[in-house]
């Protein structure tokens, strides 16, 4: 309902984390803190795919090896139309020598996003333990730092500051 979608969309601005993966690139919410279509390439061919960690300082790799290699998957391929991210934290190869930017974050008013891309109904790939241990970390970086307010800016009049 998009009543839900504009709730959501006013508490990440407000500084709640949130974590999309896989198939969540065409939420309604994902969109609308995108402002594009987020679409992608994409088949289901019982792909490999090798999760290469581009930014090993990030929190969101703790413990995680490089690369994460899950044995099948549906593949994801670029391009991938979303806004050029924040940070890019891992990218994926597949069989096909698809690449995909599969792991990267925004920040959207105070409240900050985590993509990820592995995962899908048709593979167990939830069930893999470095997967499961990106997901961890990126719930525990994207949870909020401080009290959750709404961004403000007030008018002012020229004479406050000269």
């Amino acid at each position: 309902d998009d009543a839900v979608v504009d709730r959501v969309h006013k508490h990440v601005l407000s500084g709640m984390g949130l974590v999309v993966l896989h198939s969540g690139h065409w939420s309604k919410i994902f969109g609308k803190l995108m402002g594009t279509t987020c679409t992608l390439r994409w088949r289901s061919e019982h792909d490999q795919e090798l999760v290469w960690t581009v930014n090993p300082q990030h929190p969101i790799t703790r413990g995680v090896p490089n690369p994460i290699v899950i044995p099948e998957q549906e593949m994801y391929g670029e391009y991938f139309d979303v806004p050029t991210p924040d940070e890019l934290i891992f990218i994926s190869g597949f069989t096909g020598g698809e690449v995909f930017r599969s792991g990267m974050t925004y920040r959207r008013g105070l409240g900050k996003i985590f993509y990820f891309s592995p995962g899908d109904q048709d593979f167990p790939v939830y069930h893999h333990p470095d997967v499961r241990r990106v997901v961890a970390n990126g719930a525990e970086w994207a949870r909020p730092e401080r009290e959750r307010e709404l961004p403000t800016l007030r008018r002012y009049d020229l004479g406050e500051y000269f």
